[in-house]
């Protein structure tokens, strides 16, 4: 094997390494989706109010979206094994400080704030490495690989809450998950690594520019598709995040103590419909595939509402939506960072996605408090919650033919 041959193989094989390391971070800081598996615990034990439930888990959705900006520019400034193992240190601090009591107010400062911000750092700096290593036309799947870990937690942590909240209770199993979270977030960070400088993927082009190139986050925002890409992100994510919990709420209704099948199968939805979706977007573009998720969403909407309002629907039913909503809400997660990615480059990839990821959380925290106030309003019905979901989805499908997307080169 000639010299340069083995160092190109060095360097997929390099690539590789820092993609499933990006997977594994986003494994563990899939903690997000425990609030709802400990929430009952929480208010049989705590006695926080009713309508204080979700406080720490909605300020850690809007802080761990914000926080994408701040952690961004660090992983663009200072890489991404620093900026990751921040974000390890930052989540394992606000799980041992919430183990020490059941004070609400530490609660949100711990979870809401510290847990927030640990997700913002280590999310943002796990994507951005991997696909300077690879060729556009891989920049889909690569980015559908390395957050597919964030959808697929919910596999092994809702097991995983189960064991340790039967066992230790709420408090030790915040304990014993921050520094399970430590040792294994910092430890992935350090494998975590930019290419050097001036290095262009093997399969790129002729005359393509160095993984370093692109736009900076003034020039970014300051773009039209900047904006359209934000309104559509926060309909698409927001409508998945609206109607996601209601789907799981049914499921334990219909198929109590097997609930959990359809969380987890939702779970591995939700994975794969993001490994799914960049690689349809790489053969056919993202726009089309982006076009194809919100229309495919928009119906599952419609549909949910015959099944969500019978009490006779059957269980292999209600897991087949979910998983199907579920991988439709992914789609978005491996999208928008390829289009970030296909439009500003990466030369502050971090930053101009961490701008365009506030979508999320404004969308997240808008649509599920619309939901609430819906249902509320309905007597409990989930209709109304369903067919605002689906026209909003209906027109993101149409904003997206406002999008100008780049030819991905192959």
């Amino acid at each position: 094997m000639s010299a340069e041959n083995s160092s190109i193989h060095e360097h997929a094989n390099r690539g590789w390494i820092v993609t499933f390391a990006g997977l594994g971070i986003n494994l563990a800081l899939g903690v997000l989706y425990t609030w709802s598996m400990f929430k009952g615990a929480i208010e049989k034990d705590f006695g926080w109010p009713k309508a204080d439930l979700n406080g720490p888990y909605s300020l850690c959705c809007l802080v761990f979206a914000f926080a994408m900006i701040v952690a961004g520019r660090c992983q663009d400034k200072i890489g991404p094994r620093a900026t990751a193992s921040l974000g390890g240190v930052f989540v394992a601090a606000g799980m041992i400080l919430i183990s020490t009591t059941t004070s609400y107010a530490v609660w949100m400062v711990g979870f809401g704030l510290l847990v927030g911000l640990g997700l913002g750092f280590g999310y943002s700096s796990a994507t951005p490495p991997a696909l300077k290593w690879f060729p556009p036309s891989k920049t889909g799947l690569i980015a559908g690989l390395v957050v597919a870990g964030f959808g697929l937690a919910p596999v092994y942590l809702a097991p995983t809450s189960e064991y340790l909240l039967g066992h230790y209770g709420v408090l030790r199993s915040m304990m014993i998950f921050g520094v399970a979270f430590l040792v294994i977030v910092v430890g992935l960070a350090q494998l975590l690594m930019n290419p050097p400088q001036g290095y262009v993927a093997a399969g790129s082009v002729p005359g393509a520019k160095p993984a370093a190139a692109g736009s900076s986050p003034a020039e970014a925002v300051r773009t039209p598709q900047f904006w359209i890409l934000w309104l559509i992100y926060l309909i698409g994510a927001g409508a998945g995040l609206m109607v996601i919990s209601s789907i799981s709420g049914m499921a334990k209704k219909s198929m109590g103590g097997q609930a959990f099948v359809a969380v987890a199968v939702m779970a591995v939805g939700n994975a794969g419909g993001r490994v799914l979706a960049g690689v349809l977007s790489d053969k056919i573009g993202r726009r089309w595939t982006l076009m194809l998720v919100l229309v495919l969403q928009a119906v599952l909407m419609f549909a949910a509402i015959p099944v969500t309002g019978s009490k006779d629907t059957g269980a292999l039913l209600i897991v087949l939506v979910a998983a199907l909503i579920g991988a439709n809400y992914g789609a978005n997660l491996s999208l928008f960072p390829s289009f970030a990615k296909d439009l500003w480059g990466l030369k502050s990839f971090g930053m101009n996605y961490g701008f365009l990821f506030t979508a999320w959380g404004v969308g997240g925290y808008m649509l599920s408090q619309l939901q609430q106030k819906l249902t509320a309003a309905s007597g409990g019905s989930f209709t109304s919650s369903f067919q605002t979901a689906g026209g909003l989805l209906l027109l993101g499908a149409a904003l997206t033919l406002l999008i100008k997307p780049r030819p991905v080169a192959h």
